[in-house]
């Protein structure tokens, strides 16, 4: 197969991934130990034949192209064949023995049928009388065989079990049981063979030995046999076929002819013939068993019926063993799983159940560490990368994997930056609890170094002709050949990439339960803040008018019966009076705190240097008076929000700043901070200052932490009116004081849009 790059048509180098695209399924010929046909399945005219008839037959194939089906067959024979198209699956009355109307041959043949695009597909193998009194003792060799295997308890017990089996029916010389890894390599895990040959066990073999769509033939046929590797291949006639205007699709024949890199691979192991039985699990193909022979050798067709049968009953016998040898383990993981669930469902932080109890996060997929992020925020257990790292992580994640989840013993094969971390990180397990909002759950395995033993080196696989082309060649040498592989942790099991996804519709379904309960709970809240508003103003507002009735009686008093009252007296009424001037302070404010509630706000864009400016115009008196410098340092900016409550919360604080100090010389600073999102704004001030004990309860309404007089009174609503504005704003509000120096009141708004 000499070409160079140009004429292969391909822009990248060549090596033997690019199997991958060579069209194995069609290849438009056959091997030699057969015929085919392809007829019309309505009238059975034979629309193509391989052009070996001569040989079988006795005729050439345009003798038999556009002929009926009867042409080779008895009537009775045509009935009978029809029958066995009626089948609702054809495949299980393979073979059908017939009988070619041809005297001068060797006339009895094995017919294997199928389907393909309307088309039925007929091949023939030469029946070998000899046989049938044998092909009973085949069935207690099976049988024999399938009692062996069932009473197996390991995986590598089955393998060499059925690897025994196979070679004892077939007489090949080498039979081995081949298993795939996730990335397709294969590994040899059993063997029986001449004692003369090389073993091959426990050698590995890369996935470019066995293409992907030799994969794909192997999933769809339980068998595959090549007599003779050296055979002359049979060309089908037409190429096309007339009906479809397509070569014959071969996927499910069995005289597919072979790959010519296939024949060349076969000749560098020095082998002639071959048979491969494939293991299935789960629908994937798990493995096969591999048949090599040193000299041509066909397997008859009952023989590798046998062979079929034993490869089913092994795959059924495979996947049990397997799930067996880790039924300990994937218990222990269940366990690990249901106890992650409890925690998380009733803590009150779902996350803390994950990472603070045990079992926690780690045990659930046997991983070093982990990390979650939610929220924005990163919680890491055990011996993480950096924060920096991970979030570098996250952000190729985000962009480079769509799916839910996403695992790897290789990351840095992937995300290159990772190798600087490989001693921590080099596998990855990753689940998405939402992409848009950036909450992730990431498994970490580190580093084990470990030495692979191939059948000769996987990486040669290009050669250079004396032309200076390219030549595309399957590997010469099956020797022993080292590699100490790096950056790659031990391999993820199964199931507990499956515990990962339990974990994710766990953790999502938390979630959304939470957020059901916290939307019930606001609705009920604003409902509750509603109804309280509405007390509160119908409450305050019919107060005031039995307090103005307390307030005007005293004073009546006074003034009708001043000169009866003695002084106590006359003190008692003036102390009502005052006390009734309080309680109507405080009547007001709660009457404008609940009008917080009600009112709605006028947004606008608001200029805040004229809101600050008209409140400093209104407190010039309290200002002058005190000789409080008022210092602005910059311009403040624009925001969205209602001018007038923006206005109560600036008039608020800086009253309070100037009132709350008792320096000699005081000042009060009115600034935002610049490239802060939310806008965050400040009034400080060199006052009095805070204890720290109180910085939290200033806020609650009617709290003061002075008496009533002093400082210059007050209700101590201010600030709760304040917070209440901002709150409604969307922002925050707070306090950072030192007492007996000053305080600063912060609170934010939104920019403008």
């Amino acid at each position: 197969m000499n070409m160079s790059k140009e004429d292969m048509g391909f822009a990248f180098p060549v090596d033997l991934t690019n199997c991958d695209r060579e069209p194995i399924h069609i290849p438009s010929c056959i091997q030699t130990h057969g015929v085919i046909l392809a007829l019309q399945e309505s009238d059975l005219t034979i629309l193509q034949v391989s052009d070996n008839t001569i040989d079988f037959f006795g005729l050439h194939p345009e003798e038999l192209l556009n002929q009926p089906l009867s042409i080779l067959l008895e009537p009775e024979q045509i009935d009978f064949f029809v029958d066995c198209l009626n089948q609702e699956d054809i495949q299980i009355v393979n073979p059908i023995e017939i009988t070619i109307n041809i005297s001068h041959v060797n006339n009895v043949f094995d017919a294997i049928v199928h389907r393909w695009n309307q088309i039925v597909i007929i091949e023939l193998e030469p029946h070998n009388y000899e046989k049938n009194h044998v092909y009973f003792r085949f069935y207690y060799l099976v049988k024999l065989a399938v009692g062996k295997l069932q009473s197996a308890k390991f995986v590598t017990e089955v393998s060499h079990i059925i690897a025994q089996e196979v070679r004892r029916i077939t007489g090949f010389d080498r039979v081995m049981v081949y298993r795939f890894d996730e990335d397709w390599n294969g590994i040899v895990i059993a063997e029986d063979k001449q004692d003369h040959l090389p073993s091959y066990l426990d050698l590995h073999y890369p996935a470019s030995d066995i293409p992907k769509q030799a994969r794909e033939l192997y999933r769809q046929n339980w068998l595959r046999i090549i007599p003779d590797v050296d055979y002359q291949p049979s060309a089908i006639v037409p190429i096309l076929n007339p009906l479809t205007n397509q070569p014959l699709d071969l996927s499910k024949s069995v005289l597919r002819s072979v790959s010519p890199i296939h024949i060349e691979y076969m000749h560098n192991m020095g082998i002639k013939a071959s048979m491969s039985i494939s293991l299935i699990k789960n629908n994937e193909l798990w493995g096969l068993i591999a048949c090599h022979h040193q000299t041509p050798k066909y397997i008859p067709y009952e023989i590798r019926n046998a062979c079929e049968f034993l490869g089913q009953v092994t795959s059924l016998e495979l996947a049990t063993k397997e799930d067996s040898e880790n039924s300990e383990s994937k218990i222990q993981v269940k366990s690990n799983l249901a106890k992650l669930i409890e925690y998380m469902s009733v803590d009150k932080k779902f996350i803390n159940g994950l990472i603070n109890k045990q079992p926690n996060l780690l045990h659930l997929v046997n991983a070093h560490s982990a990390a979650i992020c939610f929220n924005n925020e990163l919680y890491l257990i055990g011996n993480t990368p950096t924060k920096e790292d991970i979030q570098e992580l996250l952000n190729w994640i985000h962009k480079n994997i769509s799916e839910d989840s996403f695992y790897t013993n290789s990351l840095s094969k992937f995300y290159p930056e990772a190798e600087k971390y490989k001693d921590i990180a080099s596998g990855l397990i990753v689940i998405s609890i939402s992409k848009s909002q950036n909450k992730y759950v990431l498994w970490f395995r580190p580093e084990v170094i470990q030495t692979v033993n191939w059948g000769g080196n996987p990486h040669k696989a290009v050669e250079v002709t004396q032309n200076g082309s390219l030549r595309l060649s399957p590997r010469k040498s099956f020797e022993l050949w080292k590699e100490v592989v790096r950056l790659t942790s031990l391999p993820w099991k199964s199931y507990e990439i499956n515990a990962a996804l339990e974990l994710r519709s766990a953790i999502i379904s938390m979630v959304v339960r939470k957020a059901d309960e916290l939307a019930k709970l606001n609705i009920e809240l604003e409902r509750s803040n509603k109804e309280l508003d509405a007390f509160a103003y119908i409450a305050s507002h019919d107060l005031k008018e039995p307090l103005r009735g307390i307030h005007n009686y005293s004073n009546f008093l006074i003034e009708d019966y001043g000169e009866i009252l003695d002084e106590e007296g006359k003190n008692k009424l003036r102390t009502l009076i005052r006390l009734t001037i309080r309680m109507e302070d405080l009547i007001d404010s709660l009457l404008q705190f609940s009008r917080l509630g009600r009112a709605d706000m006028s947004m606008q864009q608001t200029d805040l240097n004229s809101v600050v400016h008209r409140i400093l115009d209104l407190l010039r008196a309290r200002i002058e008076e005190t000789g409080v410098r008022i210092r602005i340092p910059k311009p403040l900016p624009t925001v969205y929000c209602d001018r007038i409550q923006i206005g109560e919360v600036f008039s608020n604080l800086i009253t309070n700043a100037i009132k709350y100090n008792d320096k000699a010389d005081r000042w009060v600073e009115i600034g935002y901070i610049e490239n802060s999102e939310p806008l965050k704004f400040y009034i400080r001030d060199n006052g009095i200052g805070i204890r720290e004990k109180h910085l939290e309860i200033i806020f609650r309404i009617f709290k003061r932490l002075h008496g009533p007089s002093k400082y210059g009174g007050g209700t101590g609503a201010g600030l709760t009116i304040a917070k209440k504005i901002v709150e409604r704003h969307e922002g925050q509000i707070w306090v950072e004081s030192t007492y007996g120096e000053g305080s600063t009141f912060y609170f934010t708004l939104q920019k403008p849009n």
